[in-house]
This record gives structure tokens, sequence and C-alpha cells, in this order.
């Protein structure tokens, strides 16, 4: 069986899941052009750059990672259905999804949530040298968020569908609760929480960019994650805190009703009654993990292949 995988090269996820396909799971062709083989469009927004030929004589599954509606118009609806022409089977990774993408196609839907790597999301026992080395206070009450929250057109606008205001009110009620609160940041693109939470007096500390044992090791030190999204696929962040067993409360978007227990999840009326369930949200994320996490994967790749 062999699997073509198409790469954005964006230094974004994906990037991690093809590689840790290759190294965990099955390695990829990388000759598109002999012989016959499963295209997997796991990056959609690029699937024009794979030619049409190819498409049509292979068996093609396409991942929808997440739908914005609030985006999604018709010109993002035309090319759906542009693709959809040469796609045989669409995989999305939450339920969520799963509904959205079912109004645009009659192609089948598999909901397969990705993986997660334990050998890089791990709990860790002792964290005083993780305090030591990032210059943190375990005195502090730390609330953690890893995601973008700034469009990038033009390095200002909030990124609504990661919901960086609904992140902002919640850290802004927690602040008076804690005086000992400090947000941390992560990743590229987080102007609009920077500038918000300077305006509001919040103290934060940024690590830009940073590898993944470094953002392993501040998973760690988190008292709590907050995923504020309105739309989202995932997010991964969501299987690395229940993997690390931080704790994490988040809005019902994409795997997180999967993960989490009912107490974890919140909407913007509830949220001051959420409550991180870390035994939960560990138990549940054993079944992700590698290389268990790719045992339906296997699965459907085997079924395109018969077909």
């Amino acid at each position: 069986m062999k699997i073509y995988i198409n790469n954005a090269n964006e230094n974004w996820v994906v990037d991690r899941f093809i590689s840790e396909w290759n190294k965990y799971n099955v390695k990829q062709t990388k000759n598109l052009h002999f012989g016959k083989k499963i295209i997997w469009i796991i990056a959609p927004w690029a699937w024009k750059k794979i030619p049409k030929r190819q498409l049509l004589k292979n068996n093609v599954l396409c991942t929808i990672h997440h739908i914005d509606e609030d985006k999604f118009d018709n010109t993002e609806k035309n090319i759906f259905q542009e693709r959809d022409e040469y796609v045989d089977m669409y995989h999305v990774i939450s339920e969520n999804t799963q509904k959205q993408v079912a109004k645009l196609t009659k192609k089948p839907i598999v909901k397969i949530p990705f993986w997660v790597n334990q050998n890089i999301w791990f709990n860790i026992e002792n964290k005083k040298s993780i305090f030591t080395e990032f210059n943190l206070s375990n005195k502090k009450f730390y609330v953690g968020s890893f995601q973008r929250d700034t469009e990038g057109s033009d390095l200002i606008s909030p990124k609504l569908s990661k919901g960086p205001d609904q992140f902002l009110e919640i850290v802004k009620f927690l602040h008076i609760e804690k005086e000992n609160l400090e947000v941390i940041l992560t990743g590229k693109r987080r102007n609009y929480l920077i500038k918000e939470l300077d305006k509001a007096n919040i103290p934060y500390k940024y690590f830009e960019m940073i590898p993944y044992d470094k953002i392993n090791k501040l998973y760690n030190i988190l008292d709590l994650y907050i995923v504020s999204s309105r739309y989202e696929g995932g997010p991964q962040s969501i299987l690395e805190c229940a993997i690390t067993k931080t704790p994490i409360i988040s809005t019902n978007v994409g795997i997180a009703p999967e993960i989490l227990s009912d107490e974890s999840l919140f909407n913007m009326n509830n949220f001051k009654e959420a409550e991180a369930n870390v035994h939960q949200a560990f138990q549940n994320v054993q079944k992700y993990r590698i290389p268990k996490g790719f045992e339906l994967f296997n699965l459907v790749f085997k079924e395109l292949n018969e077909n």
C-alpha cells in the first residue's frame, strides 16, 4: 500500500503529523507520478499543487481540519465543491466538523482524531527545575494559551475563530479572583492578546518560538490551560494537556467533548463554574497515543486500497 501525502510546508502541526506518520507508522511514497497509490490531501488548502490526472486515477482521502463558518463564503464553498469532484472519502477530526462537511458533500466521511505523541508530550513530576529554567515562580497561578490569536492579514485583528476575546474575558475574571495570576503565551501571532493584556495590566510571559521539549515543560507548570475557540478542528492542545496532566477547560469545540469531562466544558455564560478534570482527560487520551492512534487511519487506508 503506497500513500502519497501532500504538504504545505508551513511549519504548522500538519508538518509534525507527516513526520510522525513516517517515523512511527508507514513511510509515505515521495513518487506521485508512477504506480497506483492513495493520495492523502492532509493540507486541503494546497490541493491544487497535485496534478488533476493523479487525483483522477488514484483513490483520494481529504482531511478537513475545521470549517470557520464566519469565513465560509461563496468563494470558499466553490473551492470545496471543485475539490470535492476528486475526493473519494473525507477525514475529519471531530463530530462538529463531520456535521459541517456532511452538508457539503455526499462522499463518505470518517471521523478520526489525530494521534498524540507521548514521546514529546508527557507529565514531569519534578517541576522545580522548570521554574528555574524559565525564570518563573511556583507561587504564581499560571494560565496558558499556546494558540495563535491574531489574523495574519494585518497582525492586529483578533482571530475570532480562536476566541482570544473570550480568553481575555475569562482571564480578566480570574485576575480579580487570583492576584498572583500570570499568563503564559507561546507561538506566533500573539499580537492581539499581548496588546490587550498590556491594556488590562495583566502580567504575562511570552515565549515566541520555542521547541517542543520546552513547550512540554511549560504545559507542566500551568495551573490552567484555556481553549476559548468558537471553531476548531482539534485542537491538539486538548490532547497535549490531557496527556501531560495539565488542567484544562474548553469551549465545546473540536475533540473537546471526547477528551474532557462535562464539567470541563464551558460557554461564555457559565465559564465561572467550569472545572478541570485532569484524571478523566488523562484516561480518555490513552487511546490516541502512538501507535494505537494510527490504527483507525490504517483501516481506512486499507479500505481505500481495496476499492
